[in-house]
């Protein structure tokens, strides 16, 4: 287990999942850095499905394991919205400031004590075309109508966690990345890899 392929372009979750994994591959390359400009279709029903689809697809194009996540926000009051269209909530191509500004948007209209939210992330790993494993992640917060913070990225300046009085935008890196739903999926990850 030297090398892993991490199925995505985000260079934020890059960053997060390679300094959680550090030590457990030899190597963590992003599709980037591997070269690989396949667009995977994510047009699962779950992030769940999402994930499994990109982590198939692309270890069958790769001669390592290839671990993938799809992760989103989902806030209660929006009956669950934006979920696995997090990335697109406000519309193809939208840039995080984009859709954090819907999103305080219609959080305004919702009662500061009903604007419990989560952050969920599944990952599944993959090699060869086949799912080895499947974990996932949540973290509970609330959603604040002003982003606060310059840290992390997509709604982490709107996501407010309470136990440390702070957004994910404002919180050290390395405190989010052992409080976050993607640490907690990847803890499963690990633990799974040294059973």
């Amino acid at each position: 287990m030297n090398r892993l392929l991490i199925a995505t372009n985000n260079q934020g979750k890059v960053r997060e999942i390679k300094k959680i994994l550090d030590g457990v591959y030899g190597e963590i390359l992003s599709l980037k850095d591997a070269g690989i400009t396949v667009e995977v279709v994510e047009d699962g029903n779950s992030f769940y499905e999402n994930a499994r689809k990109k982590a198939v697809e692309i270890s069958a194009l790769a001669d390592c394991d290839v671990l993938a996540d799809d992760s989103g926000l989902c806030v209660d009051a929006l009956g669950g919205a934006p979920g696995i269209y997090s990335a697109r909530f406000a519309g193809e191509g939208a840039t995080d400031e984009e859709n954090n500004s819907k999103l305080a948007d219609l959080i305004k209209k919702v009662p500061q004590d009903r604007r419990q939210a989560k952050f969920v992330c599944a990952m599944v790993m993959a090699r060869g075309g086949r799912e080895l494993m499947h974990v996932e992640g949540e973290v509970y917060g609330e959603i604040l109508t002003r982003p606060r913070g310059e840290g992390g990225f997509g709604y982490d300046p709107l996501f407010y966690v309470e136990r440390y009085g702070k957004t994910f935008g404002e919180l050290d890196a390395d405190v989010k990345n052992r409080i976050s739903h993607r640490a907690r999926a990847l803890a499963g990850i690990k633990e799974a890899l040294h059973a």
